[in-house]
């Protein structure tokens, strides 16, 4: 694992590593992009799959979007825009330095920004996986349906967006005005659906926090797409054996797996 100088165009620096492929025959190379309340580990999770594809060929970049981790920013100056900006960073990053297809990893949130920029990643994307994938902003966020919505983003914490100018989510991470309007007008879910990458979508089918029906009726409706449940996974798989189930798959699905219709 090295550091990586990774800075966004308009210049906010970004914490990342990279994990150099060790087996012979360059794969392809993995962008990992992680959740809102997150940073590039993913809770140890992408550090685990960054050294499984590193072994299995893959180049591997993990970085925290910006107001995460060691990255520079706030967290309430966190946007959409901005990691869209940090994604693309990650991107010409790696795009003409390693051989290989672009592989993007996505965990919750980290799907709002990678599925919005779809249309302009285009075909230099060879492949998709997203882990329990935010898809729809409006029914996990400004109008919840799920119980982790309802408890941080209820009516009395949405007030504290015109009084404060924030809110706190799970009693730590402190969600911006902005990044709640853009929750009204952003569409992740429309252009994932309109893409036809090969994807792998993992979901556990207890989450709490993110649909796993929507992500569900979003892989049935698009081709080249696999569906993978976790059984009784909540949000983030829960559990190092169900964190261990995802990470197989995953690594499964990007060496040996086959484009479906």
């Amino acid at each position: 694992m090295r550091q990586v100088e990774l800075t966004s165009i308009d210049g906010t620096r970004l914490d990342a590593s990279w994990h150099p492929a060790r087996a012979q025959g360059q794969r392809g190379v993995v962008i990992q992009a992680h959740g809102i309340n997150a940073t590039m580990t993913e809770g140890g999770m992408f550090v685990r799959l960054a050294e499984q594809l590193a072994e299995a060929g893959f180049t591997v970049l993990r970085f925290s979007f910006r107001g995460h981790g060691d990255s520079q920013g706030t967290q309430r100056g966190v946007t959409i825009a901005g990691e869209m900006l940090d994604l693309q960073a990650a991107v010409e990053h790696v795009v003409g330095r390693f051989p290989g297809r672009l592989v993007i990893v996505a965990s919750s949130f980290g799907a709002v920004p990678t599925s919005l920029s779809l249309p302009w990643l285009g075909d230099r994307l060879g492949r998709l996986v997203l882990w329990n994938p935010v898809l729809d902003l409006q029914r996990t966020f400004v109008t919840p349906e799920l119980p982790w919505g309802k408890e941080n983003f209820n009516a009395e914490q949405q007030k504290l967006l015109a009084t404060q100018g924030f809110l706190t989510l799970d009693g730590e991470f402190e969600v911006g005005r902005v990044l709640f309007e853009e929750f009204h007008r952003y569409e992740p879910l429309q252009c994932l659906t309109a893409n036809t990458v090969p994807a792998l979508v993992v979901h556990g089918d207890q989450d709490t926090a993110v649909s796993y029906e929507i992500a569900r009726q979003a892989a049935a409706a698009r081709p080249n797409t696999e569906f993978h449940t976790v059984r009784g996974a909540d949000h983030g798989f829960d559990t190092r054996e169900r964190e261990d189930e995802a990470v197989a798959v995953t690594v499964e699905w990007l060496v040996n797996g086959r484009e479906t219709v």
